[in-house]
């Protein structure tokens, strides 16, 4: 399918690996421009040829650099898809309330929740020029907030509402915002010997790669397999493109059914 993104311009955020490299690619693959961003830019998101910036969305002005950047390489902006999230692997994640510190809270909100508020504000005068579009990439542990760490799940309740209410206040300028929530994805959180999915496997007392096999049925996909990263930026992609004009404000969820409710 032609999604008619030939020449229009895109930052991605989170872009190094997992779903972000894989939104990179599917842009580029679409004919469009793409500012690349991540804290290191890694040899697989510099072979992409897009054009990749690094830079911690956690501080304070590191979004509103980044804009700047995007706006002076590609001449404009017609797509931001805010995908920064996940977190340095903390073993204080596997264990419940009581185990999270403030500090931990704090990380977690600034990496999941205020890197795409803040980037989403230094973007929106430019979004509103070329009435184009945000995709905030969430997770189904919005929905589902004991599928995962508290501090994370809580982070991602919270963007997705965010999504909601700025597609309301920006939809009258001609911008549309939409959230694309996953569930379990074949990426280094869960692949990772160090990563969230190994130290789960871990307090469980459960091979890491035997908990990958079962991941599926656990989280009780349907379709008996993880979501592949290329899958999910597919779905970003499209709504990021014209040919879903009339989509916004909504949350759209990728993850073999594992969420039961309507």
């Amino acid at each position: 399918m032609h999604l008619r993104l030939t020449g229009k311009t895109a930052l991605v955020t989170g872009a190094s690996r997992g779903i972000g490299l894989a939104t990179v690619t599917a842009l580029l693959d679409e004919g469009a421009r793409v500012v690349a961003a991540a804290r290191t830019i890694t040899p697989e998101l510099r072979a992409t040829g897009a054009t990749g910036v690094a830079v911690d969305l956690t501080e304070t002005e590191g979004a509103a650099r980044l804009v700047e950047r995007a706006r002076a390489e590609l001449g404009g902006l017609d797509l931001l898809v805010n995908n920064v999230g996940g977190g340095d692997a903390d073993a204080g994640w596997t264990g419940g309330f009581l185990d999270v510190t403030e500090q931990q809270w704090s990380d977690a909100f600034d990496v999941n929740f205020f890197a795409s508020v803040r980037t989403a504000r230094a973007a929106l005068p430019h979004l509103v020029e070329a009435r184009g579009a945000i995709v905030n990439v969430s997770s189904t542990s919005a929905r589902t907030p004991h599928a995962g760490p508290i501090a994370y799940s809580t982070a991602k309740a919270a963007l997705t509402a965010f999504g909601k209410a700025l597609a309301d206040e920006v939809g009258p300028l001609g911008v549309r915002v939409n959230t694309v929530s996953p569930g379990p994805v074949r990426t280094a959180m869960c692949e990772s010997p160090d990563g969230y999915g190994a130290q789960l496997a871990a307090s469980l007392g459960v091979p890491h790669a035997q908990f990958l096999e079962g991941l599926p049925a656990t989280a009780g996909m349907v379709t008996g397999r993880l979501a592949e990263p290329a899958e999910v930026a597919a779905l970003v992609v499209y709504l990021g493109s014209p040919l879903a004009v009339s989509i916004t404000g909504a949350d759209h969820i990728i993850d073999g059914n594992s969420v039961k409710t309507v």
